[in-house]
């Protein structure tokens, strides 16, 4: 066998895992690998100008690919910027290998410029991190990161690449095989058949549907379930993906993220059945404990830790949906008889017309916005969703208006949707570019919030540069829209004097037609409602990245 560098190694290991695209924004630790680059017409580099640019956009890939995803950061300061983007990753079970470049060995002992210890600055945000501290080690590491961060529940790992280990040669190295983690673990038969016993028996089940089940490709099996049950299918309140059909007439729309809300929708169910989610990611405490006595819960996940993390569970299955969701539809079947399936078809039938009288308020409530000026909110993500054809995958940072756009979008295949795990803003940007390459022959539209587009309004840049054809549009209220309603709700001094300090952005306000023309990205601004359809058309005509700037109502309650 010819001599072999690490930097050849390792890019070997990563075609061999099946990496054509790697992420990143390189320097002095990082020239080793870009080197290597520069002879592997195989692995696509997509440089970005930030590293929190770069970790979303490798989040918004793996996502989407529902593959691997590798990106490469700058030593100490560069995993520094990219640590908020990768919370939002370690939150959303994305599979990314993020490295780092590492000074060589002989000297760190005299702390160089940018050094530092690299892995425990990862560690709280990914399932494994370490450093390649000699040639012979790196491949076993390697494929040891890659099983980990693939194997249920999937994640970021990270590993520190010293320059001497990338540039070190030997022969005979044995760059291993890959190995894979069977996913699709069954559930225990005996916890699924109660579970089906206690779910036909519920007069008024819920369902709460998981990002587990975007994630493996469950749709289909969990419509089954429902539709067997009569019951009505939320997402988890913090969801990043289309887990149930947005179309579906017993489709219920998201979780609040509240307790006192949380509440006023269990109390209304008797049998609640999380599948593949949390119960309950929560955006602020609350004095009202959103569980309510006596409601029983039912808790289907791959990842034991969620079970009965914080509410205990009737019945608690460790199981992968897809293969344990087609055992309850055969238990629920032999369970119901033909008064359970009366029951159920009595439930479906009034779900049915009561979610289509809730859309048709929603639409109305979008038509009356679309009069004011500047439109509000829901006005513009209705003109959006009636313009975007059916095979859109959507990118949603527009923190304000989720609850709108996940009943007016007709999201209904698990890569249909995207939206923020973590929290951390800044994501939407850069994560639809990830998606776009992921999918190109899919029209990609992500709707950002015009605070969160500053954080890392760099990725418009890799947009232009690479010719990643997304749509932007911004929901610009020129503020921190949710931050002035929490401040609000505190009825302190904010909100008796209607003044809420360093949250607006105005003074002067901020162009983003004329940034993203900088950036070499083709920018519009509308101001009525009845542009947005006309612009996106043209935008999506185009073929090429371009941002439509979409002024509207700031006001709030």
């Amino acid at each position: 066998m010819a001599y072999l560098s690490g930097k050849q190694a390792f890019l070997e290991i990563l075609k061999s895992e099946g990496v054509s695209v790697m992420f990143g924004n390189p320097g002095t630790t990082e020239l080793p690998l870009m080197d290597g680059l520069a002879r592997e017409p195989k692995i696509r580099y997509v440089l970005a100008l930030q590293e929190a640019v770069a970790i979303a956009m490798a989040d918004g890939y793996a996502q989407a690919s529902g593959s691997l995803a590798a990106v490469n950061v700058h030593v100490s300061p560069g995993l520094g910027n990219a640590m908020g983007m990768l919370y939002d990753a370690y939150k959303a079970h994305s599979p990314l290998l993020l490295t780092a470049g590492q000074h060589d060995q002989c000297f760190t002992v005299t702390e160089p410029i940018l050094w530092s210890e690299l892995p425990p600055v990862a560690a709280p945000y990914v399932k494994w991190s370490t450093e390649a501290r000699r040639l012979e080690d790196l491949p076993r590491i390697v494929r040891r990161a890659v099983k980990s961060a693939l194997a249920q529940p999937s994640g970021p790992v990270f590993l520190s690449l010293p320059v001497d280990v990338l540039n070190a040669e030997r022969d005979n190295l044995d760059l291993l095989a890959p190995t894979r983690v069977a996913p699709q673990i069954v559930g225990d038969r005996a916890a699924v058949d109660a579970a089906a016993r206690k779910l036909v028996t519920a007069e008024k089940p819920l369902i709460v549907a998981g990002d587990a089940v975007a994630h493996g490709d469950a749709l289909a099996e969990l419509q089954e379930v429902a539709e067997l049950l009569g019951a009505p299918v939320m997402l988890e309140g913090v969801a990043s993906t289309c887990s149930f059909p947005f179309t579906h007439p017993l489709y219920g729309g998201s979780m609040p993220r509240l307790g006192a809300p949380i509440k006023g929708v269990l109390m209304r169910h008797d049998v609640l059945f999380s599948v593949g989610g949390d119960l309950f990611t929560l955006s602020l405490p609350s004095d009202v404990d959103p569980m309510p006595p006596g409601l029983e819960v039912v808790h289907l996940d791959v990842d034991p830790w969620e079970l009965g993390k914080n509410y205990p569970a009737a019945i608690a299955i460790q199981g992968h949906p897809k293969a344990t969701l087609p055992e309850l539809c055969e238990a629920i079947r032999r369970h119901a008889g033909t008064s359970g399936h009366k029951d159920a078809a009595r439930r479906r039938e009034a779900l049915a017309a009561t979610h289509a009288r809730e859309r048709e308020d929603l639409t109305r409530r979008a038509a009356d916005e679309a009069k004011k000026n500047p439109m509000g909110p829901l006005a513009l993500v209705h003109a959006v969703a009636e313009a975007v054809p059916d095979d859109v995958v959507v990118i949603d940072e527009a923190i304000s208006s989720a609850p709108g756009i996940r009943n007016f979008f007709r999201c209904a295949d698990p890569k249909s949707f995207y939206g923020l795990r973590g929290g951390g803003i800044g994501w939407g940007l850069p994560a639809a570019l990830g998606a776009k390459l992921a999918l190109p022959r899919r029209p990609v539209v992500a709707l950002v919030g015009d605070g969160s587009a500053m954080y890392t309004a760099q990725a418009l840049w890799t947009a232009a540069h690479d010719a990643i054809a997304v749509v932007y549009v911004i929901f610009n209220n020129a503020s921190y829209r949710i931050l002035k309603e929490r401040t609000k709700a505190l009825k302190g001094f904010s909100a008796e004097d209607d003044t809420y300090v360093a949250m607006d952005l105005d003074k002067p306000l901020i162009d983003y037609v004329g940034l993203a023309r900088s950036l070499g990205v083709a920018g519009e601004r509308v101001e009525k409602a009845a542009d947005v359809g006309p612009a996106l058309g043209r935008a999506l005509a185009s073929g090429a990245p371009t941002l439509i700037d979409v002024r509207i109502d700031p006001s709030f309650k």
